[in-house]
Parts: C-alpha cells; sequence; structure tokens
C-alpha cells in the first residue's frame, strides 16, 4: 500500500513540476533561465555542502555517495520564496512557491541506484514599465528546463566509491512583450518560445577513512563534461484589442523566422572535503568550478549581457547532539548551516552578478525509524543596483518529506 502511495506521489509530483513557475527573478530572462539548486534541501541547509554521504540520505550533487545507502528512500520537497526587487527608484515584493524535487533511491548489494525528476531553470518574472505617462510595457516570462534523472553508485572498498548520473534535460521557455501607446487603437505584442532537449553526465568520486582519534574525513570530486542542447525558437508578432467584456482580442498574426541554436551546457568540477565524527558532526567545504565562457542565450538579439567562467564557494555543516536518545526530541535533531558564495557567470552591461547566501536548516525525525522531515531557510542576496540594474534580497523556505525503510525484504511469515 505504501508502494503504491509512492508511485502516485510520484506521478503528481511530476505534473506540478512541468507546470509550475519557480523564479520571480527579471535575470532569469538570460540563458536558460535561473538555474535551480541541483541537490536536496539536507545539502542546500549546509551551504550547498556535498562531501558526506550516509546510509538514510540521497546525494544528488555526488552520485558516488548512492553506494552508502542501507536503506531505500523517497524524497519529495517545496519551497517558498519571496524576493525583494530592488532599484535606484522602485522597491517590490515577489513571491513565489515551487517543487524542487520527486526522487527514489535504494541499495543493491555494493551498489546503489536512484532515479528522480527536478526542475533545472525556471522563469517566472512579470515586468509592467509606464515610460512616458501614456505609454505602456509588460514583460512576462514563463517556464524553465527540467530534469529526469538515473545515477548508480558503486562501493570499490572500504574507502572510495564511483558514480554515475545521467540527465535527460527538457523543457519550453515562453516570453511575451506587450507594448501600447497612447492615441493608437491597438497594442502590440510578441511572443518568443524555446523548446529544449539535450542530455549531460555525472561522474562522481567519493573518499572517507578514520583517524586514529576516532574522527572521519572526507573527500569528494564530481565533474560534468560539456554537453549540448537543442533549442528550437518561434516568434510571433500580432496586433490585438483589448475589450472590458471580451478581454484580448488577437488582430493580425505573423510568424518571425528566427534561428534555432545549440547551446553549450558549460562543464563542471566540484572538489571539496571535511571532517567529522560519524552521526555527531561534520564541517565540510567545496568549491565548483563552472566553464561558463562558452555559454548564450536561446535568442541572437539578445545583447547587453555576456558570460565569462563562474565558480561557487561553500562551507557548512551539521551537528546531532545525541541520535541514540529516547527520552530528549530535541537530542535526535540534526542542526544543519553554512554559507556559499557564487559568481554566476552572467554579465550585465559590464557588471557581473554575483549571489550570496547563509542557510540553517532542521532533520526532525519521524516516528522510530529512519524518516526525517527537514526544514530550512536561506537568506540571500544576488545582483546589483549598479548600471539600472536589479538587486534581489530573497528569502527561502524549504520542507522535504525523506521516507526510509528497508524494501525488497521476503516476508517470512503471512
Amino acid at each position: 500500500m505504501i508502494r503504491k502511495s509512492i508511485a502516485c506521489i510520484f506521478l503528481l509530483f511530476s505534473i506540478i513540476i512541468f507546470a509550475q513557475d519557480g523564479s520571480p527573478s527579471p535575470y532569469s530572462f538570460y540563458g536558460i533561465g535561473e538555474v535551480r539548486f541541483k541537490g536536496t534541501f539536507e545539502n542546500r541547509a549546509m551551504g550547498g555542502v556535498s562531501v558526506f554521504s550516509d546510509s538514510i540520505h540521497i546525494n544528488l550533487q555526488n552520485p558516488a555517495s548512492l553506494a552508502a545507502l542501507k536503506l531505500t528512500t523517497f524524497s519529495i520537497a517545496t519551497s517558498t520564496s519571496e524576493t525583494r526587487l530592488i532599484t535606484n527608484t522602485a522597491n517590490e515584493l515577489a513571491k513565489r512557491s515551487a517543487i524542487d524535487y520527486v526522487m527514489l533511491a535504494f541499495p543493491i548489494g555494493k551498489f546503489g541506484t536512484t532515479v528522480g525528476l527536478l526542475p533545472y531553470s525556471s522563469v517566472g518574472y512579470k515586468i509592467n514599465a509606464n515610460t512616458t505617462g501614456v505609454n505602456f510595457r509588460e514583460f512576462t516570462g514563463t517556464g524553465g528546463m527540467n530534469k529526469f534523472f538515473m545515477g548508480v553508485g558503486y562501493k570499490l572498498n572500504k574507502n572510495f566509491n564511483v558514480g554515475l548520473k545521467i540527465d535527460y534535460n527538457f523543457g519550453r521557455i515562453s516570453t511575451l512583450n506587450i507594448f501600447t501607446q497612447n492615441g493608437i487603437q491597438f497594442a502590440t505584442k510578441e511572443l518568443n518560445t524555446s523548446d529544449m532537449t539535450g542530455a549531460n553526465y555525472n561522474l562522481g568520486l567519493m573518499y572517507a577513512s578514520k583517524l586514529k582519534n576516532n574522527l572521519d574525513i572526507y573527500g569528494s570530486m564530481t565533474f560534468q563534461p560539456e554537453s549540448n542542447l537543442k533549442v528550437t525558437n518561434s516568434r510571433n508578432i500580432s496586433t490585438v484589442f483589448y475589450s472590458p467584456t471580451q478581454g484580448e482580442i488577437p488582430q493580425d498574426s505573423q510568424n518571425i523566422a528566427v534561428d534555432n541554436k545549440v547551446i553549450k551546457l558549460p562543464s563542471r568540477l566540484s572538489v571539496g572535503g571535511g571532517v567529522g565524527k560519524a552521526r555527531k558532526w561534520a564541517l565540510g567545504t567545496e568549491i565548483v568550478f563552472q566553464q561558463s565562457n562558452s555559454f548564450s542565450n536561446r535568442f541572437n538579439d539578445i545583447t547587453n549581457v555576456s558570460y565569462k567562467n563562474g565558480f561557487m564557494y561553500s562551507l557548512g555543516g551539521f551537528y546531532i547532539p545525541k541520535y541514540t536518545s529516547f527520552r530528549t526530541y530535541f537530542s535526535r535533531i540534526t542542526y544543519r548551516g553554512g554559507m556559499r558564495f557564487e559568481n554566476t557567470g552572467l554579465v550585465i552591461e559590464n557588471k557581473t552578478i554575483t549571489d550570496t547566501a547563509v542557510t540553517l536548516g532542521f532533520g526532525l525525525p519521524v516516528g522510530t525509524r529512519f524518516s526525517n522531515i527537514n526544514i530550512g531557510v536561506e537568506y540571500g542576496r544576488r545582483g546589483t543596483k549598479a548600471a539600472n540594474l536589479i538587486e534581489e534580497r530573497y528569502i527561502n523556505f524549504t520542507l522535504s518529506l525523506s521516507l526510509s525503510d528497508i524494501w525488497f525484504v521476503k516476508s517470512k511469515f503471512n
């Protein structure tokens, strides 16, 4: 019954992921949208550090960690964000809610496998601009790219694990521009759509060993080669009439020929390490290098933007007072925290867009087994007010459910 329920939830969340808009950022207009965090909330609460692995939590950022799984784990997650958009002359608040992932992982001897779905990038802005007091412009963006993934990890020996994750990327981005001018009966409407498909893979290596003083040391490395994303573009220009009773009434419409593109998804290399004590505490750090100078936009006529190589540095860890405690519930809670700084590689009006955040999270045990609810908060700042750009101050609230149990064991009693 539980497994049938999980299958239904998996299908439901898959449908929701395809339909959602998970970003309020105007910067999501560029490239393929705002790239979402590609890991679990457990890692996100530690500033994005992914150098640790254990027997009940899925680590999407390094597939080698799957070899450490001892229990079958099903996980789903959702988040809510509030973003304050600040310019030199305006200040607005935007809110969004989104499904972040749905996935299943299970161990098979020395192997661990996972399959799931998550949104890779999101576009979700809406901007109104009254340019002269009589003219009106509206810019709207929706959609994004999703990622269906399958991964496997293998335990080479007591210290080393290796892993491979294969992703299939797909999605659609739509941007709509509407311009009305005083004294002119019809508005001008431009609709651009981009359908995206492609695949990539990620290789992982993890190391864990015990020191003489009962401390554990961790090492992690991942590499994602550059890959191609096929983008099929279309553009439609039309005139519309707005009626108070009938709404938008199309008039003339014309399809404009635009070039299709092949976007180079950048290669990524991550290296990290940490130290800790099993089931007690751990502290780690990680740096990610992204070769994004060859990245590009969906359309050739998007100007004043360029890309350079980016990087992200993160620091974080966790603490469990006493995981075996049965008297005090708070002693079994996993307390997580971290921070990160990212140079996104996006350059607009010669200004590099950076992203800085601090994170905090709690893993709340559920029942007498190994399932847990993970809640977290992330506060950050992205962008700049210089060169008439936008500074974003955001706070993200995250919630995930991780159900862990022993599957595929034949019953001894009927």
